[in-house]
């Protein structure tokens, strides 16, 4: 069975592979790209429009064109988010200067101890916490934390979401994986049930929230419950179908979560084939989609999970509505009935 390519609504570029941070989760810093090999802005101008772009690494802001970049960038799609450590102070603010629209996610594990030593770099939590104020106190508007749960720091996520509330910002999590992106093949989390239920008191608390967007945060969580406890994906994976990754190096992958112990294929590279069109629409991008329909990880990112959740929107939807119904007659949330949508339905 052929996969027809939608035209794709989500982009990730990796920009870099050099980073300051030396993370516990992660091995990016270990395994730099080298500069002048970095994916130029040039190329960027060869991928197509669409509604989202995430511009991420190792850390964005080491980029000396990262303005160049973000320009070329706001021509293809109206919201740009960054994803960085927060650690290049002063270049995160002259680029929020520059580009008041701009999305700012900061990468924060922990309050300050347990940050500092996910991330290997003492007063890594100050730095971070510092931007994010001082974004606010500019005026941005799309700005707040990203949490990778690993063992051991789940309590903290907890008081980091009550930390993003009383600032009014954006609060974003995620599971730590293995992938070649990584570089990592040992992250598990081994105490799943302390993990899982700090996951149920964050969701919780986001059903308690006025805000549409929190309730579906929760559903997104709902799925990393599910991933951690091993447990099918609650929407099918659909990458390279509407979303795909952009390596420094020029190649297009279907996400980040891929790794070689499985298969690792990618759709294309943009140095080679210039023109995307013939890239996305080609037979190796068609081999590769058909390998994410039998894919056995089970990933749920924000990256790959997002799109299916708006295009499957029924199945969060009436857990949302349900949920929040349940939240506020005072009520748990349904945390072991999940919705499932199959892929050959």
């Amino acid at each position: 069975m052929t996969v027809s390519p939608c035209k794709p609504t989500d982009m990730c570029i990796i920009l870099t592979y050099r980073c300051p941070m030396h993370c516990q989760m992660c091995n990016i810093w270990d395994n730099p790209t080298e500069c002048s090999k970095e994916i130029s802005v040039e190329e960027i101008k060869r991928l197509p429009a669409v509604r989202f772009i995430n511009l991420t690494g190792g850390e964005p802001f080491l980029r000396d064109d990262l303005e160049e970049i973000v320009k070329v960038c706001f021509t293809k799609a109206p919201r740009i988010v960054i994803s960085t450590s927060g650690w290049l102070e002063e270049r995160v603010i002259e680029i929020a200067k520059k580009f008041p629209k701009i999305g700012i996610r900061i990468s924060i594990e922990g309050l300050s101890c347990k940050n500092d030593a996910l991330r290997g770099q003492q007063g890594g939590f100050d730095k971070g916490l510092r931007t994010l104020l001082t974004l606010k106190d500019m005026g941005l508007k799309d700005i707040g934390f990203g949490c990778t749960v690993s063992n051991n720091n789940s309590a903290d996520m907890l008081s980091l979401y009550k930390l993003s509330r009383a600032l009014n910002l954006e609060f974003a999590t995620a599971a730590f994986n293995n992938s070649y992106y990584f570089h990592k093949t040992d992250n598990e989390i081994t105490n799943k049930a302390e993990v899982c239920a700090d996951f149920e008191k964050l969701i919780h608390m986001q059903l308690k929230e006025p805000r549409p967007k929190s309730w579906f945060r929760a559903f997104f969580n709902m799925g990393l419950i599910n991933y951690i406890e091993g447990k099918k994906r609650m929407l099918p994976c659909e990458a390279g179908m509407v979303n795909f990754f952009v390596e420094p190096y020029g190649d297009i992958y279907p996400c980040n979560g891929l790794e070689e112990q499985y298969w690792k294929e990618r759709m294309g590279n943009i140095r080679e084939t210039p023109d995307f069109t013939k890239l996305w629409n080609s037979k190796q991008a068609h081999l590769v989609r058909e390998k994410v329909r039998t894919c056995p990880k089970n990933c749920w990112m924000m990256g790959t999970a997002a799109p299916v959740t708006k295009k499957y929107i029924q199945y969060p939807l009436r857990w949302v509505l349900k949920n929040k119904w349940r939240s506020l007659t005072g009520k748990p949330a349904c945390i072991d009935k999940r919705p499932f949508k199959d892929s050959n339905e």
